[in-house]
């Protein structure tokens, strides 16, 4: 006798806590299957010539799925992984089934992502006896609290974060699962073995602690509350423009950017912190740069293709060319500018930069090299493990002067940026080379020898 068998596909949300996708398909009579798909274009050369899905991304997704297994091991589950479209791995699963079971819906979180819901929307057409639901679970708030917004979203940031402070609450998370359906009795390894296989092997359990940043929902939950238990949340806005330094940022971008970490339970944190220690300016900093975050998901959602068009979201096409000698130091951290070297080693180095680093290189990018900025923003796509297709392209167009509400360029003095941030030299020569710093071009307009 065929089951009844639903499906959840773990996207942007790679945890069990705060899910309230993953809840809805508890809710649904049948058994469960937990699904993980790797798309194909993460592993296909982009504007840079580069993967998008880097070293340090896939070393942190990994991470991440390992422990969500573990995770869901340990509820009677198993976490299967596929590599192709959705309506592959469903239509693979079908096959997998006992005969007479059916695959009557499947669940994920919403995402914002232009090319995942055409994914997503294909999947529902050529699948059509099958029912597809999703919900908001990666941002504080859900559509319906925002539609007045979605008309002509080309409001700025300052606007946008007024008009939700006086009209909106951040949603609160719901209680953590503690059980979950069963998968059926047949399904096999059949999933597992089509996945990347350098993705599964080669990185170990964090045993070691060495490295801050690991991916995965237990060692999300464990970083959220260390934050909030000591004094950090009060000084975050003193420090937060800081090149280095663990203590100087929250360092929650990487797990919220995966769905390790639920953003509103990230609130719901501070909020705690601010009626039982002390609320300030730096605490309210906190929630200002979630909303920054909201702002780029919602830009994202409403503008879609235009996230990544040359003349952004704003349609002012900016005035560049592609000069592959300057964006190829720009990558390796070679450039005229010390600053912007160590900054870039920085991130090739560990993956991760801090938002004052990034700003810095991103308007060398777009200001001092007159590159497109779409490429800059590309590599960052592959080489930061905390890339959210939202935050990075967004932040990118706002650096060039062609997102939603902005109005030029951000234009940085990189000798004053150096001045500010690393008076001492300290950050520059711990990133910095020995390397013979060059002129930006070997070659002039003619392609003479400069």
């Amino acid at each position: 006798m065929g089951e009844s068998v639903n499906v959840f596909l773990f996207t942007n949300d790679l945890r069990v806590h705060d899910n309230q996708a993953l809840a809805n398909a508890v809710k649904r009579q049948g058994h469960l299957i937990c699904l993980f798909c790797y798309k194909t274009w993460w592993f296909e050369n982009h504007l840079q010539q580069g993967q998008s899905l880097g070293h340090h991304r896939a070393a942190f997704l990994t991470q991440s799925l390992m422990n969500l297994g573990h995770v869901l091991d340990g509820m009677g589950q198993t976490l299967l992984l596929f590599t192709g479209s959705v309506t592959e791995a469903i239509e693979e699963l079908e096959r997998s089934l006992t005969p007479g079971s059916t695959i009557n819906s499947v669940f994920r979180s919403f995402n914002v992502g232009v090319y995942e819901n055409r994914e997503w929307q294909s999947a529902a057409r050529d699948l059509p006896l099958v029912n597809f639901e999703e919900i908001e679970t990666h941002t504080l708030f859900k559509k319906q609290q925002l539609v007045p917004l979605f008309h002509s979203f080309d409001l700025s940031y300052s606007q946008f974060r007024k008009r939700i402070e006086s009209s909106q609450e951040p949603l609160a998370p719901i209680p953590t699962l503690t059980s979950l359906p069963p998968p059926p009795s047949d399904i096999n390894d059949v999933l597992i073995t089509k996945s990347p296989h350098f993705q599964l092997t080669g990185l170990g359990d964090d045993t070691t602690h060495q490295r801050h940043f690991w991916g995965g929902e237990t060692r999300a939950l464990n970083h959220l509350t260390d934050y909030f238990s000591e004094h950090l949340p009060a000084h975050y806005k003193e420090v937060r423009n800081s090149l280095n330094g663990w203590e100087n940022s929250t360092k929650l971008s990487a797990w919220l950017s995966n769905g390790c970490l639920s953003v509103r339970l990230v609130y719901q944190y501070l909020k705690h912190y601010e009626a039982k220690v002390t609320a300030n300016e730096s605490t309210y900093w906190v929630y200002f740069e979630l909303l920054w975050r909201e702002y780029f998901q919602w830009s994202a959602y409403v503008n879609q293709e235009k996230l990544f068009a040359h003349s952004g979201t704003n349609g002012r096409k900016p005035l560049t060319s592609f000069y592959s000698e300057r964006f190829a130091k720009w990558c390796s951290g070679t450039t005229p500018y010390p600053i912007v070297n160590a900054c870039m080693n920085h991130l090739n180095s560990e993956g991760y930069l801090s938002n004052r680093g990034r700003q810095i290189v991103a308007s060398c990018f777009v200001n001092e090299l007159s590159l497109d900025w779409r490429y800059g923003a590309a590599y960052f796509e592959s080489t930061l493990l905390d890339y959210d297709v939202a935050s990075n392209w967004g932040n990118w167009q706002y650096l060039a002067g062609v997102g939603s509400g902005t109005k030029g360029k951000r234009h940085f003095d990189l000798e004053k940026q150096a001045r500010l941030f690393d008076k001492s030299g300290e950050y520059c020569e711990k990133w910095g080379t020995d390397r013979e710093i060059l002129p930006l071009d070997s070659v002039d307009m003619a392609d003479w020898p400069a």
